[in-house]
């Protein structure tokens, strides 16, 4: 599956991503790599729990 992600950089340099599909699946990382990659982690874990709830996956 893919999904849209939004990305962000604040003051202090941490890259924050947001995945709009999937209410309250966010993540950050010291470099945009490690927060896209740590976004991944978390749309997989947002999506096990979701199904596990029987809630809709998006």
């Amino acid at each position: 599956m893919k999904f849209l992600t939004t990305i962000d950089r604040d003051a202090d340099g941490v890259w924050g991503v947001e995945c709009p599909s999937i209410p309250g699946c966010i993540s950050q990382g010291k470099t945009k790599a490690e927060a896209l990659e740590n976004v991944k982690e978390a749309i997989a874990l947002c999506l096990e729990v979701r199904a596990e709830r029987g809630m809709p996956l998006t």
